[in-house]
């Protein structure tokens, strides 16, 4: 079991069900998947910038990334229906558990100027989006073996019902928000 799972079981529910006055383990909100997302719009014309985003996806989270395609033409960006645009990963588990400690303790520690992340980036369902400039902040990723540097988008999802409780949650697991 995951450092961070323990922690989670150990000491965030207890915390939680008293700063919010749960009656029951059950009502405190967990986090229940995390999906990553590489967008790459000019992969429609060339398949090497989608196959560097797979496999620096794929060697971020240990698991295989599935190819996100547009779902309408748009003759501005001259993109064709069924053209691949990007790739996401949706982790679970232990997986996601392992992905989270390695975010918070090792990548994000390597972000320039890093002053925490933003407390507003919640959705109103306690849900919380985290958008990352580039990839090389991972340590699996080799500078040389790049095709492009890209951003991603991290998306958090959680059993939250409001925005509070999914920040308290967030912030016991170890996500170092900026005050």
């Amino acid at each position: 079991m995951s450092r961070l799972k323990e922690k989670y079981k150990k000491e965030v529910i207890p915390s939680l069900m008293e700063k919010f006055n749960y009656k029951s383990v059950m009502q405190v909100p967990k986090l229940e998947k995390i999906v990553i997302n590489i967008g790459a719009g000019d992969g429609a014309h060339n398949a090497k910038i989608i196959e560097g985003a797979v496999r620096d996806l794929e060697l971020i989270t240990g698991q295989k990334p599935v190819i996100t395609r547009a779902k309408k033409a748009i003759a501005g960006f001259k993109i064709r229906e069924g053209h691949p645009v990007g790739c996401k990963v949706t982790l679970r588990g232990e997986k996601m558990y392992n992905f989270l400690d390695k975010l918070i303790s090792i990548a994000l520690p390597r972000v320039r100027d890093f002053k925490g992340v933003s407390p507003k980036s919640f959705d109103g369902r306690g849900n919380y989006t985290l958008g990352i400039t580039e990839q090389l902040i991972f340590s699996e990723i080799e500078y040389d073996n790049i095709v492009k540097v890209r951003g991603m988008d991290i998306v958090f999802v959680t059993t939250a019902k409001t925005n509070e409780e999914a920040y308290e949650l967030l912030k016991r697991l170890g996500l170092p928000f900026r005050n």
